[in-house]
């Protein structure tokens, strides 16, 4: 696999132990894309590498908050129509996200060959719209829709991919609008290029008006060898349909396209039109409450460590190596950490047991979230620890000073607790000092 020789692979030559890494999908300026294989289901994944030495050099702040942006996004969404999300790793290098594998590949190379039916584009644009409005519904706002970021799978059904650009309701100014300027010239909305601010779900809108023309006329509607003169174009709302588009789509396509945001279709009046009706195609309604409302389970007793987390709470920046080695060099504030494959109910049973005999007689106080504080009798400082879920065989535990000078911490942690505990769990190699 000579494609994958910077892909970091442990003993059991598969990432993590997780994944077999086969061949190179594709490569960009940041990342490169590979399909992967789970060593234990077989599933084909996906997996985007992400090197972090290039998205942290100097100048590159955008790009660390756009990988942080996209985590938060795709963690929240859970739609057929959107490429999910199954976890994200990292090393001391880079960062993984390991995705659902949408074996058709995108859907620009199919409509490359030749224009789409109208039929087949109605069914494509059914199914995008679909996940945009669900987006929309999530306070998500996709902002770089194209047929470069959607992909087909074996089923002939779209996902909707590449959420990088991707804006949350967070962002959104106190004018009610959003301003960062972004998106693929070709499918930016007029609006944008006034700089004054802009609605994401309308903006949302006119893309997919010009994805539909490229599927129903295998060109933009919108295109210019010169920049400037394409977007005089776009802003104007410059365009021609061909001879073989339907009336109905021709009206479709002038409410997309209508430079005015205020009286651009929305998604509800999409779902209402008559070309969008037309045909037997079936679409789940984005707003079922059965098949997308996230179901309220009994909440877990273990707290699981998302990707979100992992990349704001227990690093500085993004680098997340502290969870795969300690060393000196690279400690928790005030504490410490180790990874262990036992599980959250041992690893604290072990700690009270430890704290509770001979001389460490610490008093013991259980908290929320699998955690305890142990505090000495005469109230001089406090151990706060906390086991997180990390994967299904494996737990972060993480000690802090809760009070009282480094010293104490040392003596009592680091020199008595730490070392019973960890002789008496299974800890991860080359992750304790």
């Amino acid at each position: 696999m000579p494609e994958t020789e910077n892909v970091p692979e442990n003993s059991q030559n598969a990432l993590f132990g997780k994944y077999e890494v086969g061949k190179l999908l594709g490569c960009g300026a940041f990342a490169k894309v590979y399909h992967a294989r789970d060593v234990q289901t077989g599933q084909s994944v996906a997996v985007k590498v992400i090197s972090k030495k290039k998205i942290s050099a100097p100048g590159t702040d955008c790009l660390m908050s756009n990988i942080k942006r996209e985590i938060s996004i795709m963690r929240r969404l859970d739609h057929p129509h959107i490429v999910k999300l199954i976890e994200v790793l990292a090393t001391k290098t880079k960062i993984y996200f390991v995705m659902e594998f949408v074996k058709g590949g995108e859907l620009f190379a199919k409509v490359a060959k030749g224009r789409f039916t109208e039929d087949l584009s109605r069914r494509y644009f059914c199914q995008l719209i679909s996940a945009v409005g669900y987006c929309h519904s999530r306070g998500v706002f996709h902002r770089d829709l194209k047929p470069e970021n959607l992909l087909v799978d074996e089923n002939g059904n779209l996902k909707v991919s590449d959420f990088g650009l991707s804006a949350m309701n967070d962002h959104i100014r106190h004018d009610g609008l959003l301003h960062t300027l972004c998106g693929t010239p070709a499918y930016v909305a007029p609006e944008i290029l006034e700089k004054k601010g802009y609605d994401g779900a309308r903006v949302d809108v006119w893309s997919c008006g010009v994805v539909l023309y490229v599927l129903n006329a295998g060109y933009l509607p919108f295109n210019d060898s010169n920049l400037m003169a394409m977007y005089k174009k776009i802003y104007n709302g410059e365009y021609r349909c061909p001879k073989w588009f339907s009336p109905d789509l021709k009206r479709f396509l002038s409410r997309l396209l209508e430079t005015n945001p205020e009286t651009r279709i929305t998604v509800d009046e999409i779902l209402k039109d008559p070309w969008f009706k037309k045909g037997n195609y079936k679409e789940l309604n984005f707003y079922d409450k059965e098949a997308y409302t996230d179901v309220k389970e009994e909440e877990p007793k273990v707290k699981d460590l998302n990707a979100f987390d992992l990349i704001i709470s227990f690093s500085p920046g993004l680098d997340l190596s502290g969870l795969f080695e300690i060393s000196s060099s690279n400690p928790v504030e005030d504490g410490e950490r180790f990874l262990s494959a036992e599980s959250p109910e041992k690893v604290l049973a072990k700690v009270e047991e430890l704290a509770k005999v001979g001389e460490n007689n610490l008093r013991v106080k259980r908290k929320k979230d699998w955690g305890v504080e142990l505090e000495e009798r005469n109230g001089n400082f406090a151990i706060g620890v906390k086991v997180y879920r990390l994967t299904d065989g494996l737990v972060v535990v993480e000690a802090k000073s809760r009070g009282g000078d480094g010293g104490s911490f040392k003596d009592t942690w680091k020199n008595k607790l730490r070392p019973q505990l960890i002789s008496g769990l299974t800890v991860q190699p080359g992750t304790q000092n």
